[in-house]
């Protein structure tokens, strides 16, 4: 169950869109449940977002930054198809390949609080995802 903030201009009218892209990317990569979103979407006003080159070539227009928290366990391999289906599915929201910035962020099941002040991955409550399987 990854937690993935979207940040993007305010200029964009298509968050929805965005998030679906970015949930559908997740749940066909990494086959977890459709029902199984944690999203944080946040249009921002312009300035707010910057993001210059970092030496590759080439410039963005309108960034969308995805960071995407999850545990760790997955392969590179794995991680490079999910980042390569998150840039296929925004292309078709109109998001230039360009504009797509993902961060990958892995921590383990301690890090995670479903609610109540409790990690539930350590109480039990919730079954640890074993390595490499969807969360």
């Amino acid at each position: 169950m990854p937690l993935v903030r979207i940040d993007h201009s305010d200029a964009r009218d298509n968050s929805t869109e965005i998030a679906d892209a970015v949930h559908q990317a997740i749940v066909e990569t990494y086959g977890i449940p459709d029902a199984d979103r944690f999203q944080i979407i946040t249009a921002r006003g312009a300035g707010t977002i910057i993001a210059e080159d970092a030496g590759l070539g080439f410039d963005r227009t309108d960034p969308v930054i995805i960071q995407i928290f999850t545990q760790r366990g997955r392969s590179d391999a794995i991680k490079q198809r999910l980042y390569a289906a998150i840039a296929s599915r925004l292309e078709s929201a109109g998001v230039a390949g360009a504009d797509v910035f993902i961060g990958y962020v892995e921590n383990g099941p301690q890090d995670w609080s479903f609610g109540f002040g409790r990690a539930q991955y350590l109480t039990g409550e919730l079954a640890v995802p074993a390595a490499g399987s969807a969360e």
